[in-house]
């Protein structure tokens, strides 16, 4: 069996590690968090490494569970008023407030369904607003398939909305 090495086979990882806990929490910071934490608690059970099936798997495995557990959290907490707030919520009113809500839940699951490469992809350009040079250079592929993937997620999600739309109308 092959010796573990926290430089060699974890370290590396942990960009890997970042993208999932981002996917989950849709937060840099909280992700930033989740992968320190996670190299943490790897570093803490060194001296099982040998006995896992797959270093990298537990790692995965490990963040995917703390970054939900971090979610939970984060949509368990409420909501801090402040006077814009206060403001927003005079000129909306409330079911405008509630689809509006309701819609972005939607999209966030609709991401959730897209393969990986689209589903970071489209994270990396309409949510943390990346060049697509910069998601090019990350991802180590060209511009090109960059447009490509983010044209297709944009494509499934929208249909999403409007096989949504459909059920909705159907049902009402």
């Amino acid at each position: 069996m092959k010796e573990i090495s926290f430089r060699d086979d974890i370290l590396p990882l942990k960009d890997k590690l970042f993208r999932v806990a981002l996917r989950i929490t849709f937060d840099r910071a909280e992700a930033e968090d989740i992968v320190q934490e996670t190299l943490i608690k790897v570093w803490n059970k060194r001296e099982e490494w040998n006995s896992l099936e797959s270093i990298e798997a537990y790692c995965l495995t490990l963040t995917k569970n703390l970054a939900i557990d971090m979610r939970e959290k984060m949509d368990a907490r409420t909501e801090e008023l402040t006077e814009q707030h206060d403001r927003t919520q005079d000129d909306a009113n409330p079911y405008e407030v509630l689809e509006q809500k309701e819609r972005l839940m939607w999209v966030h699951r609709l991401m959730e369904e897209l393969p990986e490469k689209q589903r970071t992809i489209m994270q990396m350009r309409d949510i943390e607003e990346k060049s697509y040079q910069e998601i090019a250079e990350a991802l180590d592929i060209t511009q090109e398939q960059v447009k490509v993937n983010l044209f297709r997620a944009r494509q499934k999600v929208k249909q999403g909305f409007i096989r949504l739309d459909a059920y909705e109308r159907s049902t009402n």
